[in-house]
């Protein structure tokens, strides 16, 4: 088995390749893009692999890409790898270096990553809740804009079907005047 220490950075992502015996079969870059990863599917060739990257922003898009080109890759606990791994020198070629080794005696802190379709679901909740609080927040801030002009609400739902006629029907200032207070 030929284990695969990933580290990713904004441009590229840094490989390190240690075989069964542990020794190092390989250290290069390649680029942090869905490209990038199949050259390096490629590159390693038809060997059975585990590929290990760390938790960060993007490992989700690595450990998907590789596992759809038929790679087995854990995403390890970036705190755990810390603590088992604490290093004075610390770049990227080390980082890969050490998930690499991490890898070949079996000690890598693996989270759980739940399959694409939750991963999904929890993306388009996250979203939504998102959305939410934009919009209570512009309601809130058109309420703050009627208070300080003296336009109060005389309807229970400013934004229901009689709120909004109100609404266009208020005389206010534009918007750029509307954001200080009346002298």
């Amino acid at each position: 088995m030929l284990h695969v220490g990933l580290d990713l950075s904004r441009k590229r992502i840094d490989v390190c390749l240690i075989g069964s015996e542990g020794e190092v079969v390989g250290e290069f870059a390649v680029p942090a893009d869905a490209d990038g990863l199949r050259g390096l599917v490629c590159r390693v060739g038809p060997v059975r692999v585990r590929a290990v990257i760390e938790s960060m922003s993007g490992a989700r898009f690595v450990h998907d890409a590789l596992e759809q080109l038929g790679r087995e890759v854990l995403i390890a606990d970036a705190q755990k790898v810390k603590g088992l791994a604490p290093l004075a020198c610390k770049t990227d070629r080390i980082d890969a270096r050490v998930l690499a080794v991490l890898s070949l005696r079996d000690l890598i802190p693996a989270i759980w990553l739940p399959d694409p379709r939750v991963r999904a679901e929890r993306e388009q909740a996250r979203f939504r809740m998102h959305l939410v609080k934009h919009r209570s927040m512009l309601k809130q801030r058109i309420h703050s804009v009627l208070i300080n002009w003296g336009k109060p609400c005389p309807v229970s739902d400013l934004f229901g079907v009689e709120g909004r006629r109100l609404l266009d029907e208020l005389q206010v200032p534009d918007c750029g005047a509307a954001r200080s207070t009346p002298a």
